[in-house]
């Protein structure tokens, strides 16, 4: 998996402790391998349209991490001034995406699970779900 060239963003690999045999465990530990303290999680699963994308927005405070935990995923990632996309295909590998960076999930597979891990509970008002709304904001922080 390639390191992200854009900011607020890089790749979280979480040890993988066992054998073809018996299997794998990954364990990740808030404030360690996490890098924030765990308040939510939540999954995404069962995805009946390959061609939807989910996702379009960004937060301006909440930090997440993406694992794909079955099946793959694409991200599309945006700080507003650079693009990329990454995927997730190794259940032990995940995307930290930090305020500010607007994100976007596509290609999935028909068997995609998609474990997130944040920072913060829910909050409507952390959300900027509107693409020219996400440019102003980056845009006035950056001043």
């Amino acid at each position: 998996m390639k390191k992200p060239r854009i900011d607020n963003c890089r790749i979280i690999e979480l040890p993988k402790i066992g054998d073809d045999q018996r299997g794998f465990l990954s364990v990740g530990e808030s404030l360690k391998e996490i890098p924030f303290e765990i308040k939510r999680i939540y999954y995404t699963y069962g995805v009946g349209d390959l061609s939807k994308v989910r996702g379009e927005h960004a937060h301006k405070k909440l930090k997440q991490i993406f694992f794909c935990v079955h099946g793959k995923v694409t991200f599309l990632l945006d700080d507003g001034e650079r693009s990329e996309e990454i995927e997730l295909s190794e259940p032990n590998k995940g995307i930290y995406i930090g305020p500010k960076l607007w994100h976007t999930m596509e290609k999935f597979s028909k068997d995609a699970v998609i474990l997130a891990i944040a920072s913060d509970y829910y909050d409507e008002e952390d959300y900027i779900r509107e693409y020219d709304k996400f440019i102003d904001y980056v845009g006035k922080e950056g001043q």
